[in-house]
């Protein structure tokens, strides 16, 4: 179970129900258009789909390529959200004809350059807790003091390990070059499978019948069944799991580098804002890191939370701390088993690896406390920097146990 940053306060339970108005994000643009330009930028409001779902669906109506988009940053799915993307000039009246289900264009404007991934500040959340306790409001603002005092733990959300909560576990048995063990991750554990297709698919591939596992799967789990496919071909498992898509492995990787990096939020936990020897500092303002020399110095500008200290992503080209910090970091490298250059000896699928802050600001905070229908319900809102995930507030918030 995740730690508590607030453990010293209650947290306020209740849910969050499963329609997207009871989770809205806004983007926070790095810039707005400047009004001229031969990129069209659109402001997009969505719900029910993802991203890449959002985009295509809108290049298909304007008869573009999809590639010829540009965004900032991926949204959720399951949510209301707000975001610009950018696309080739078009004319205004086809913007003004187009009618998507479940996409409104709230504002156009042009810009002198296509929108990038990343061109973000950070994005807002207003979310709705239901059956939250009585004093949920005092608990809430009692918690969000200490976050807005000490920062956030900068914990990657649960998303970033799938429906499975193993897309890390992949990632490691990748670099751990253990290909059987990928697949068997990959198609799934049967006991933790609700689907009854996927689950008899999964229990048949563990008694070894291929054929019978890709006949059970249905035919939406593309990745599975291509893995499949390629073993009733006779490639060995190796060959299977590195005939999947790029962008997949990619994910799988990138996993597994955010379970190395939460693992050492959980550990630097009861001092998170505080610089240890040898430690790299990142800078919030800049994005940038440098390493830390005078301690006494630059602690008084962490404790404005100007800087943080930060944590590894690991791969090539990554910093790395030394003295006290460096211990921890390579003490989880050690522990993981890798191999020293594991990091870069599949082809394509090398990691360059970077520095994440182990806590992150939170601003914009606001929350109250209604009732409906005798239910208590508290409304929350507060902002995020690029890359940062609301459900480590929530999780501090609420304090449900897992």
């Amino acid at each position: 179970m995740r730690p508590y940053l607030s453990k010293a306060f209650a947290g306020t339970a209740g849910t969050i129900k499963d329609t997207p108005a009871n989770f809205i994000v806004e983007e926070i643009p790095a810039y707005e258009p400047c009004g001229t330009g031969e990129h069209l930028f659109l402001r997009v409001e969505k719900q029910g789909m993802g991203t890449f779902a959002m985009m295509q669906c809108i290049a298909s109506a304007l008869g573009i390529k999809e590639k010829e988009l540009g965004y900032a940053g991926l949204k959720d799915a399951q949510a209301i959200t707000r975001q610009w993307i950018s696309l080739p000039n078009v004319a205004q009246s086809r913007i003004d004809a187009l009618a998507l289900d479940n996409i409104t264009i709230l504002a156009t404007s042009h810009h002198t350059n296509k929108l990038r991934l990343g061109h973000l500040r950070g994005n807002r959340f207003h979310i709705r807790i239901h059956n939250v306790v009585d004093d949920a409001e005092q608990l809430a603002l009692d918690t969000l003091h200490v976050l807005e005092h000490t920062g956030v733990p900068n914990f990657f959300g649960e998303q970033r390990y799938g429906a499975l909560n193993n897309n890390h576990l992949i990632g490691r048995a990748i670099l751990q070059e253990n290909f059987e063990h990928a697949a068997k991750l990959v198609i799934g554990d049967p006991e933790k499978i609700t689907n009854e297709r996927w689950k008899m698919a999964a229990e048949t591939y563990q008694n070894g019948d291929y054929e019978g596992a890709l006949a059970a799967f249905p035919g939406r789990f593309r990745d599975e069944r291509r893995l499949l496919h390629t073993l009733l071909r006779g490639k060995n498992h190796r060959q299977a799991v590195l005939a999947l898509p790029r962008k997949l492995l990619r994910l799988y990787l990138s996993a597994y580098q955010s379970h190395l990096f939460d693992t050492q939020v959980a550990m630097r936990l009861d001092s998170i804002d505080t610089l240890w020897p040898g430690d790299i500092a990142y800078i919030h303002q800049k994005g940038a890191c440098f390493r830390v020399e005078e301690i006494e110095a630059e602690q008084l500008r962490a404790d404005r939370l100007e800087i943080s200290p930060s944590g590894l992503l690991p791969g090539h080209k990554a910093m790395i701390a030394t003295r006290q910090a460096g211990i921890i970091e390579q003490s989880i490298l050690d522990k993981e088993n890798l191999a020293s250059d594991a990091f870069t000896k599949l082809t394509g699928l090398k990691l360059s690896g970077e520095r994440r802050p182990l806590r992150v600001p939170v601003e914009e905070v606001k929350c109250q406390l209604n009732q409906h229908n005798e239910e208590n319900i508290l409304d929350l809102s507060f902002s995020l920097p690029a890359g940062c995930f609301a459900t480590t507030v929530l999780h501090e918030v609420m304090k449900n146990p897992v």
